[in-house]
């Protein structure tokens, strides 16, 4: 505890620092004045403006994503915080740790209908891991260092500590340090029970057709949790796939890697899953983006269930081995306990299991009919691929097709670079999200791959770009259309195209030079490679106009509630694929 007199905000700023804070993002206001003041009088933490709450949560995820470390915002009462609420949902879904500090009315005035007053802690607690309402000035710095503990700890997400603005002003000596608080009853299970570790080895020592299914929990989990799944997937040479979260976790240009899972996954992925004989989940939550029909979702295979969240396992599918702990060290546990008990699979049997595998990879299920005279998306992705594939990349995204598009043919090869909105599916993600990405990685080439109609969610955040000189490359994949919107009216309300046309798109390249950016357009394929050479030489920010065809559609699909085997491959694929007699689903 200190001796020196400290008003409640620079108990905050100093509970920041202690806690390894760098950066904070937010936005000023009343009942936030004196933390900003007492923001002016120091030097050790930077400060982003962005222009709307819910922009700052997002830069905020963007710069804990591709970090590790915990993201942390800053907004006012009332409408600061009730803006913040759709960033917080979106962090929560996606596990993300972020802390959020929110000002308060007075806590005389609470419950008054005071100006800028809203039940914080109320409208939170549905859309954050906890939420604290600090009361007293004695309170304060345990609960900003607990805040810190639970937003990290376990399973990592979002953390809102509601400050009355008569507390950020009391004066006092009560400070204490990170060192010296424990949280009373939170305490997650990181290490694994050896007897169940052992149980998981006699498992895999049975099956004939494994699989690994890894999720954005491996990411979490740090980079030794993506070396470790790879050397574990390569040690057994079984196929590995990934969520949407978990791209990255598993080296995408490796043969053991199937793509992505799920409703845009792709055949050779699901058919796999479905088909499988065991399923080794890792840090993935079965969400239904995955699953398709519950009762047809891998349902023949014996199921093992990595989650260091115990309310995640039999939530949605019914698991044979659940195993409670951290990704590494369990992935480590269950790397020495297969080496040392000497066991190998069945080498005949899994020969087997590739050769149908490669029979459904043959498929090349994300071919499409590329053009001379108009730009295809999947073929301007491949293009923004190769030509940074061998750049420090960081790629965000929107919300839509473009996102799917992106997951599927943009590849990559190490953890942190992929940061995207799976649970919430939160469209204006994706450009405040880069600018945390660049704001924590300032030499790296970051990228938001978009589509135009998500992208105005947040397009204010240009400006907060400009301000601080980041140069963020923006890639709108433009057709005009709310792309994702039009292709599930298309196939599933007969082209009734309700509300899903953008008809009055602003003109991106003035936009951009609007807010002191370069601005280029490409519409003709042969144009692609000169124009995203130029943006990524670029060192500024870029907002870059792609008009690509408006009405291809994004294939694979499994269409919501259906089975995996029922895929749809392409705009005449209308029936699910036949089955054999041993409940194989033929090429």
């Amino acid at each position: 505890m200190t001796t020196k007199k400290m008003t409640g905000s620079e108990m905050v700023l100093r509970a920041l620092v202690d806690q390894g804070v760098e950066v904070i993002f937010g936005y000023p206001g009343g009942a936030v004045l004196p933390i900003y003041d007492a923001l002016h009088q120091q030097n050790e933490l930077r400060h982003i403006l962005v222009r709307h709450e819910q922009a700052a949560v997002h830069a905020a995820e963007g710069y804990a994503r591709s970090t590790g470390k915990v993201g942390v915002v800053l907004v006012t009462s009332g409408p600061g915080a009730t803006n913040a609420v759709t960033g917080l949902t979106d962090a929560l879904m996606d596990s993300i740790p972020v802390v959020c500090l929110t000002g308060q009315v007075p806590t005389h005035l609470i419950g008054n209908d005071a100006f800028q007053e809203a039940d914080t802690t109320g409208i939170t607690r549905p859309c954050t891991k906890h939420n604290y309402l600090v009361k007293t000035l004695d309170d304060l710095p345990r609960i900003l260092h607990e805040a810190f503990y639970v937003a990290r700890s376990g399973r990592p997400g979002p953390v809102v500590v509601d400050l009355p603005k008569d507390v950020l002003q009391a004066r006092g000596t009560t400070y204490i340090g990170p060192g010296e608080i424990r949280h009373a009853s939170y305490r997650p299970q990181v290490r694994p029970d050896p007897d169940v570790i052992a149980q998981a080895v006699e498992m895999i020592a049975k099956a004939k057709r494994p699989i690994i299914y890894a999720g954005g929990g491996v990411i979490n989990a740090g980079d030794r949790a993506s070396r470790l799944l790879t050397r574990l997937v390569r040690t057994l040479g079984v196929p590995c796939t990934n969520t949407l979260m978990g791209l990255g976790s598993f080296p995408a240009s490796d043969p053991l890697f199937l793509g992505m899972l799920g409703m845009h996954g792709t055949y050779e992925a699901n058919l796999a899953m479905y088909h499988c004989d065991l399923m080794i989940n890792v840090g993935a939550r079965f969400d239904d983006r995955v699953t398709g029909r519950l009762d047809e979702f891998s349902p023949r295979s014996t199921k093992i269930h990595i989650d260091i969240d115990p309310s995640s396992i039999n939530k949605n599918v019914i698991v044979d081995l659940p195993i409670i702990g951290d990704a590494a060290r369990t992935l480590d546990a269950l790397i020495k306990a297969w080496t040392a008990s000497g066991k190998t699979l069945d080498q005949k049997a899994l020969k087997a299991w590739w050769k149908q595998i490669e029979q459904w990879r043959a498929r090349e299920c994300l071919r499409y009919e590329n053009s001379d005279s108009v730009i295809k998306p999947q073929y301007a992705i491949e293009r923004l691929y190769e030509l940074t594939r061998k750049r420090d990349v960081y790629i965000t995204t929107e919300v839509g097709q473009h996102q799917m598009w992106a997951a599927q043919f943009y590849k990559f090869e190490k953890p942190r670079r992929w940061m995207t909105s799976g649970g919430l599916g939160t469209m204006g993600y994706g450009l405040p999200a880069a600018a945390g990405v660049q704001v924590a990685h300032p030499e790296a080439l970051v990228i938001d791959i978009a589509g135009e109609a998500s992208v105005l969610m947040n397009i204010q955040e240009l400006s907060t770009i400009a301000q601080y000189n980041l140069p963020v490359k923006l890639f709108i994949i433009n057709n005009q259309w709310m792309g994702m919107v039009r292709q599930w009216q298309e196939l599933l309300h007969d082209g009734r195209y309700s509300q899903s046309y953008t008809a009055s798109l602003p003109d991106f390249v003035k936009l951009a030079e609007a807010f002191g950016a370069v601005g280029l357009r490409a519409t003709r394929p042969h144009e692609l490679d000169d124009l995203i050479s130029e943006m990524i030489n670029t060192p500024r920010p870029v907002v870059f106009d792609c008009q690509v065809e408006q009405t291809e559609n994004c294939f694979p699909m499994i269409p919501s509630g259906a089975a995996h085997y029922e895929m749809l491959l392409g705009p005449a694929d209308k029936a699910a694929k036949p089955i054999s007699e041993d409940g194989m689903v033929l090429v």
